[in-house]
């Protein structure tokens, strides 16, 4: 078990799956399909090189202003579940934004794979609690009981004017949205040179409610969340 883990740079930054891996003709998926799927590859790893050779000063200035725009867009009084993610591979630390959510009432959450292509659950967590290496060595608690969130704060590799998100194609976050009974306020959070014109949204896809970058935010629909004042993705 370990307490504190720190630039640590698995694989992944979010759990994959093998479904990229499955020829796309024994899925009953046509052409359109395999081309997307091979443009989003080449995109990621554009993306990510481009995230990567940040300098981190830039990327700490960059998160410093995205917090202070999750800040605007969040109420003062901020008494939920709140699911946010452990960074990797240059996505904004918001370890130290967690602790003024709790602060603010907040429960932070962390993701975890209990089962491979199955949902995510969420368990609390807060600086200095104990955490073990999960599934690809991502740092998830210990313990702790398992919460359902009512906010879900994602990292994005890309993202376009329809809210839509490009992650690491594992299909972890899409699935774990579709399965919650009641769906939470779901926000993509990235650096504004992350944004692209269209990730080409398959229907598997599941925009966010809000993207905030360091430079913008966008909601997407309006009134369904604690959000307004915000411009509006396109459809």
């Amino acid at each position: 078990m370990i307490d504190h883990l720190e630039n640590e740079d698995p694989e992944f930054a979010s759990p994959a799956c093998l479904m990229h891996e499955v020829d796309p003709a024994y899925m009953g998926l046509g052409s359109e399909c395999r081309d997307i799927g091979a443009w989003r590859r080449v995109e990621r790893r554009r993306l990510m090189e481009m995230r990567a050779l940040t300098p981190l000063a830039e990327r700490e200035e960059r998160t410093r202003a995205l917090c202070r725009r999750l800040d605007d867009v969040l109420p003062p009084d901020l008494r939920k579940t709140i699911s946010l993610f452990w960074p990797m591979r240059g996505e904004p630390d918001l370890r130290t934004w967690m602790s003024s959510l709790r602060d603010r009432g907040a429960t932070c959450l962390l993701p975890v794979v209990i089962q491979k292509n199955c949902p995510l659950v969420f368990r609390p967590w807060q600086q200095g609690d104990l955490l073990e290496r999960g599934f690809f060595n991502i740092p998830v608690p210990v313990r702790g009981e398992e919460h359902l969130p009512e906010i879900v704060i994602a990292p994005v590799i890309g993202f376009d004017s329809g809210c839509y998100r490009l992650g690491f194609g594992g299909g972890y976050f899409d699935r774990t949205l579709a399965a919650f009974s009641s769906r939470p306020l779901v926000i993509g959070i990235g650096y504004e040179f992350q944004r692209i014109g269209s990730i080409h949204p398959q229907a598997h896809d599941i925009p966010m409610d809000l993207i905030v970058t360091d430079q913008s935010s966008m909601v997407r629909e309006e009134p369904r969340s604690l959000l307004s004042g915000h411009h509006k993705c396109e459809a």
